[in-house]
Parts: C-alpha cells; structure tokens; sequence
C-alpha cells in the first residue's frame, strides 16, 4: 500500500502531465482552426458576429392570452384552464353540466 506522501507525488506527476497534454492539444486545436481559416479565407472578424446576425430567443408563452371557453348569463368567463371558478362550479353543484356554459 502507498504511502501519503508516495501518493502526494503521483497527484502532482498526474497535474504536471494534464497541464503538458492540455496545452499541447490546445496548439494542436489552434493549429487547425488557423490552417482551415487559410483554407477557407476566414479572419477573426468572420468568426465574430455582427449586430444585425443575432438570434432571437425564442419568445415564452408564460403571459399569453387564451380565448374563454365557457360563459354563464352574467358575463362569467373561464378559459378551461387551471381551477374551475366558484360561478362555475357553484352552477355545477346546482344540477346543470359544464356543456351548458361551452362558447
């Protein structure tokens, strides 16, 4: 079994090689976006982009107004969505059926 110490030094060995293997691919990665700019003849001013080539993000639908589905005599509205509203499920609880308020 290793010592604290023994594995201490293994720890750096492995941060020292990392370090090495990072920077080396890092040129490597450097190099070939470099040779396919000169391919292709890009500059540094093509990878950036303009103000006009931003994209839009994607509007929410959070806000978004939803047409009613049902309405009783005095004007009460409800869309369909979330809880039933107490006119709603007061006239429920009188006998009549939802499809009795349907637009």
């Amino acid at each position: 079994m290793a010592t604290l110490q023994e594995l201490l030094a293994q720890r750096a060995a492995l941060e020292k090689e990392i370090a090495n293997r990072q920077s080396t691919e890092r040129a490597e990665a450097i190099s070939k976006v470099r040779s396919l700019m000169a391919e292709y003849g890009l500059t540094a001013a093509d990878l950036v982009p303009t103000k006009g080539a931003k994209e839009k993000a994607p509007k929410s639908s959070s806000g978004s107004k939803v047409a009613p589905k049902y309405r009783d005599e005095n004007g009460n509205s409800w869309t369909g969505r979330g809880l039933q509203p107490k006119w709603l499920k007061a006239a429920l609880a009188s006998g009549k059926q939802i499809s009795d308020f349907a637009i």
